[in-house]
């Protein structure tokens, strides 16, 4: 498999490269990449064969959709590029509509990127955050009017309940309304949660799921060992959805207020690095290559965000689409990083005789 091999991206005709090349470090000071940099990157990805470019109106203040703007222009592939975009974040202080989900910010975000991108329309637009304020009718009134417009073709929701995104898209298809196509969510060996309601829902409505932080803000590339069990509350903070290739900065904190619900070095996440090693020496693969392996080809999954401080970094990625992992290796893998039990997802699997009185009883599926 290749950038080339294209899925749609949800329930939709909106194809999509399996990895999307996400650009949250272009421009970032300290841990980001400069421009010269960055447009290596968005080179090398676009060379590969890569069609599917992500950014946000808050990476690097702007400058990072710019930089996708000028390095689209200049080489002329606006036409061949699925174009990703957000809004929801705060992207200043001092007015209450310089973030959230109103029409107010959409509608000022999604002019305001437009016109750094340098085009008149936007392939994906995802809402990056749940605003936990603005009702959802808004929300969907919102983006329906801007597809109508022509600003945007599609769009999908990132950060958000599942029970939220269901509740909107149930009232598109009820009135008659674009409905979202795409979920981006954290999702990993680390952090499988997504799989209690989000890609349940997105399977059942038709929404494709783009992981971010597949390699769980670096921990499954190895660099990291049992010596940080001590040292994780000493480290300076990430920003909340970093990730790029690596997954993070050296020396950055993957702890405390990371974005994976707590701390991120536990023996627990250390036993499911175990695993990964002994699968990947099994393949005579890095471990980065078999960790993207295993999400890119999780059911539900239409593309994976990676990035990259180097292009060495986005090449290791790419690899990644070569792997096949067997049932074993899977086994292995799952059994690591299954989720603990919890309420009430345990009782939904209970065996048949519990439920229908029979021993086997398996249910249609599309």
């Amino acid at each position: 498999m290749s950038l080339e091999n294209y899925r749609t991206l949800g329930r939709s005709g909106l194809a999509v490269s399996p990895l999307a090349l996400g650009t949250m470090t272009f421009g970032a000071a300290g841990w980001g990449a400069a421009e010269s940099i960055s447009r290596t990157l968005f080179d090398t990805y676009v060379e590969a064969g890569g069609n599917f470019v992500d950014t946000a109106d808050i990476y690097s203040g702007g400058q990072s959709e710019e930089m996708l703007g000028r390095f689209m222009a200049e080489r002329k592939l606006r036409d061949r590029l699925v174009v990703a975009t957000k809004s929801g974040f705060a992207r200043g202080t001092g007015s209450p509509h310089g973030g959230g989900n109103g029409k107010k910010n959409i509608r000022q975000s999604l002019d305001a990127s437009l016109k750094r991108l340098k085009t008149d329309y936007i392939d994906m637009y995802w809402i990056h955050v749940w605003d936990r304020t603005t009702p959802v009718e808004e929300v969907l009134e919102t983006l329906a009017s801007a597809v109508r417009d022509g600003k945007i073709l599609h769009y999908g929701f990132s950060n958000t309940p599942a029970w939220y995104v269901t509740r909107l898209a149930t009232l598109a298809e009820a009135h008659g309304l674009p409905r979202p196509i795409g979920l981006q969510y954290a999702y990993s060996l680390i952090d499988r949660a997504a799989e209690l309601e989000l890609l349940p829902a997105g399977q059942q409505l038709g929404l494709g799921m783009v992981p971010w932080s597949p390699l769980a803000a670096g921990l499954l590339t190895g660099k990291y060992d049992r010596s940080m069990l001590s040292e994780a509350d000493r480290m300076p903070a990430l920003p909340a959805d970093a990730d790029n290739g690596e997954g993070a900065r050296e020396g950055g904190r993957l702890s405390g207020d990371n974005p994976f619900g707590g701390m991120l070095f536990t023996e627990r996440n250390f036993a499911i690095v175990d695993a990964l090693r002994d699968v990947a020496a099994d393949l005579g693969r890095p471990m980065a290559e078999v960790a993207l392996a295993w999400v890119s080809t999780r059911p539900g999954v239409s593309s994976v965000l990676v990035g990259a401080s180097r292009p060495e970094q986005l090449l290791q990625n790419f690899a990644s689409l070569s792997i096949t992992l067997d049932g074993q290796h899977r086994d292995r893998l799952e059994a690591a990083s299954a989720l603990p039990t919890l309420n009430p997802y345990f009782i939904f699997q209970l065996p048949p005789e519990m439920r229908f009185g029979v021993k086997t009883l398996d249910a249609w599926r599309a």
